[in-house]
């Protein structure tokens, strides 16, 4: 089996394609290509889909490099609902128009504007989904202040 997860006489799997598309045009696998990869795979397959998709394939990649303990199951997955949720707001058609219109995504450090150092550097946030400590997702918040002015209205 190869780092992309397919061997020799299968088809490339879906993260292989989206890997190799986003890497004709670039020399190294770094913040921006994780998220051009992240952004093919939401507008491809939708959000859920590329959860699963992202994350397997980033934690395959890693156990083939000899790295499994890079995987991290928190970062993987609050990247891709965070892509996720922009593309779902965006009417770009292309890579470079959509990190235009959202250039806090190719900031690396954008996860500690949620989480605190420490909850994503623990144990469980590394095997596990864990919630956002410091400030709620985009999402989140819509959805609380829905909430609160359902319940203000429905008394």
């Amino acid at each position: 089996m190869t780092a992309h997860g397919h061997g020799a006489n299968e088809q490339p799997s879906p993260f292989a394609e989206l890997m190799a598309e986003v890497m004709s045009g670039a020399e190294r696998f770094g913040h921006r290509q994780h998220v051009h990869l992240t952004w093919l795979a939401v507008r491809r397959y939708g959000t859920t889909r590329a959860v699963r998709l992202v994350s397997d394939g980033i934690q395959r990649t890693a156990r083939y490099a000899g790295a499994p303990q890079k995987y991290h199951v928190t970062v993987s997955r609050a990247w891709v609902e965070l892509v996720g949720h922009h593309v779902a707001h965006s009417d770009a058609a292309s890579f470079d128009a959509f990190a235009g219109q959202h250039p806090a995504l190719l900031d690396k450090k954008l996860l500690t504007r949620f989480y605190r150092p420490a909850t994503l550097a623990s144990a469980p946030a590394r095997t596990g989904w864990v919630e956002p400590d410091l400030a709620p997702f985009p999402w989140q918040q819509a959805d609380r202040r829905r909430a609160a002015w359902l319940a203000h209205w429905s008394t």
